[in-house]
């Protein structure tokens, strides 16, 4: 494993970040709230899952932050006949320095440092499974044999919501691996005609940090500062997203089935850590651990069948539970 990186001085740190928000915001038009997340989380070494219709632009802007970040790309498009060997890797059988054989590893896709899961919901639950070790220990085993992968890693899935056949929703232990699930939009029309006169298919030329200035950074925001009454707040509201808490709203009751996990908290934690960073701030305010919780649970808090069946959104449900138990 490699040494824990050292952070850079604060001074430096909300400059770079700052300098990757803003050059971010000039390769995905229109959703600097969305890019402040999705760097909230790389920033705090969470996954993101993305999700939004064909065409919004899901895989440029993945490929546009890694290579601002100077990071090693790879690229999954996730189909029903995908194997989880074909993601991790696998033995091969080869010939050693002295020609006999035996057997060698071969790394898959999944050996690199921002992995691009395409379409994840288009494969089967046993590949899907296949990305569970790589994003929550940060290796992969073949055999008996662990092989780690580099770092940092991260991993962006994107899905489609809107072509739903031949898909395979995932297991609520993948869901639980990304820190955050972010909402493409489609844009305004003032928007559109910037996209439009933008050269297709371009990419940064040029990386804002790399590898090494990236860790320092997450170090950074692993230092930004919580405080105590923001821990008592956060837990209280995460009890009150479970329907069988006295301080759950009615709306909870009647919609959730399962609540948040402190997993889900442990999350909105971090990316908050991040979100302020990329403020210029040292230390969480109650409004960046607002901001945090409803994609951190966006994914994760599990609609009764009804709910489901009446169009309950859980972002509506989060802002009620929010409203019943503020963090102030």
């Amino acid at each position: 494993m490699p040494s824990a990186a050292q952070p850079l001085a604060p001074n430096e740190a909300i400059a770079l970040a700052t300098q990757l928000r803003v050059e971010l915001e000039k390769w995905h038009l229109g959703e600097s709230e969305l890019l402040e997340l999705l760097l909230a989380s790389v920033l705090s070494g969470g996954h993101v899952l993305l999700e939004g219709a064909p065409g919004l632009g899901k895989t440029h802007l993945v490929r546009a932050l890694s290579a601002l970040l100077g990071l090693d790309f790879g690229r999954i498009q996730c189909t029903p006949d995908l194997m989880p060997g074909d993601i991790t890797g696998g033995d091969v059988l080869d010939l050693d320095e002295h020609g006999k054989r035996c057997f060698r590893f071969s790394k898959g896709p999944v050996f690199c440092q921002v992995l691009l899961a395409d379409e994840i919901n288009r494969a089967t639950p046993r590949t899907q499974s296949a990305l569970l070790e790589a994003m929550q220990e940060g290796q992969i085993t073949s055999g008996a044999t662990g092989h780690l992968l580099p770092t940092p890693f991260l991993v962006i899935a994107t899905q489609n919501p809107i072509e739903l056949e031949g898909t395979y929703p995932l297991p609520e232990a993948q869901l639980d691996r990304f820190a955050v699930q972010l909402n493409l939009q489609q844009p305004d029309a003032q928007t559109l005609e910037a996209i439009l006169r933008l050269k297709n298919g371009a990419l940064p030329s040029e990386a804002v940090c790399n590898q090494e200035m990236l860790r320092k950074l997450q170090a950074n925001v692993q230092q930004v500062v919580i405080a105590d009454d923001l821990y008592a707040q956060l837990a209280g509201f995460l009890l009150s997203t479970h329907p069988n808490a006295a301080s759950a709203p009615p709306s909870i009751r009647e919609s959730i089935r399962f609540g948040a996990s402190p997993r889900a908290g442990q999350s909105a934690l971090a990316v908050a850590q991040g979100l302020a960073l990329l403020r210029g701030r040292h230390h969480v305010a109650p409004n960046d651990l607002t901001d945090a919780l409803k994609p951190a649970l966006e994914h994760r808090l599990l609609l009764k069948f009804e709910a489901r069946a009446t169009g309950a959104q859980v972002e509506t449900l989060v802002s009620e539970a929010l409203a019943a138990s503020p963090i102030q």
